[in-house]
This record gives structure tokens, C-alpha cells and sequence, in this order.
């Protein structure tokens, strides 16, 4: 419970750090109202169509982004991985589904998570303390079903 809300302190910071915040409890998950969506921050990774699905990712520093604030202590990740889902034709938000990512670093590690909704996309904390190419690699269902997938390579400099 105790890294749950660290998790969400965390991209909560990232999605509205001057922003107000409201929590609220919708039968069993977390749904999170932001003031500003953390989509519009920090630059795009990948962005790709799916099977007539936009997925737009991106990768965000915890560092930067959380510039003033102190880091937990007992957090090990440093970067917040985010996916956006749109209708490829209408730009439509996807919004109601499941999402996993996969990620392996130089070193041959490998994270998986399940990602969180938040406000119309999905997104979760990992370590990405190593400088070098990380394989990342998502798969998705959303609300029609069909499982998708994405991959590609971001380099930590």
C-alpha cells in the first residue's frame, strides 16, 4: 500500500504539479481527475497505429519532472512511462481498457508492469537508471477487445 501511494504521488506530480487534485473511488479502480493532463507534458517517444489505433508514448524523467520536490527514498524508479490510445480516425480518446508494458535495459533486465489508468491514458514508474537502449514493449486491450501490440527502442543518455 505503503509504494501504491508513492506510485501515485509520483505521477500525480508529473500531471499536475500546480494543479489541483481530486481522488475518487469508482467501483474498486482508482480514477484520477487532473487538472492538467500529463499527455501534454515532456516529449514524444514513439507514436505508432495499432489496427486503427493511435498509441502515443512518451518518457518522462522523475527527476526533471519533479524539480523542488524530494524523491522517496525508497523509490528505485526514475522515469514514468505514459500511453495515450486515439482512434486513428476520429482522434477519439480510448480511454476504458487494459494495458502492460515490458521493459529491457542494456543489461539485459527486464520490468513488466500493468499500467494505471489516468485521465484518458495509461502510465507507470520504472527504472531506467541505466544509460543505454531499452527495449519497450506494450501490449494493450481496449474496450473492443482485440489485443494489440508496440515496440521500440529509447536510449537514456
Amino acid at each position: 500500500m505503503k509504494k501504491l501511494t508513492v506510485l501515485i504521488a509520483a505521477a500525480l506530480a508529473f500531471s499536475a504539479p500546480m494543479a489541483a487534485f481530486a481522488m475518487e473511488h469508482d467501483h474498486g479502480s482508482m480514477k484520477m481527475d487532473h487538472g492538467e493532463h500529463a499527455m501534454d507534458k515532456g516529449d514524444v517517444a514513439h507514436e505508432e497505429v495499432v489496427d486503427g489505433v493511435k498509441a502515443t508514448f512518451k518518457v518522462m524523467s522523475m527527476k526533471e519532472n519533479m524539480k523542488g520536490m524530494e524523491m522517496p527514498k525508497e523509490m528505485k524508479e526514475t522515469h514514468h512511462i505514459m500511453v495515450d490510445f486515439k482512434d486513428a480516425k476520429s482522434g477519439k480518446v480510448l480511454a476504458d481498457g487494459q494495458a502492460t508494458v515490458k521493459v529491457q535495459g542494456p543489461d539485459k533486465v527486464a520490468q513488466t508492469k500493468e499500467l494505471m489508468g489516468m485521465q484518458g491514458g495509461f502510465g507507470a514508474d520504472f527504472d531506467l537508471s541505466k544509460k543505454g537502449k531499452y527495449g519497450v514493449m506494450c501490449k494493450f486491450q481496449l474496450k473492443d477487445g482485440k489485443v494489440r501490440s508496440s515496440k521500440f527502442w529509447y536510449t537514456v543518455k
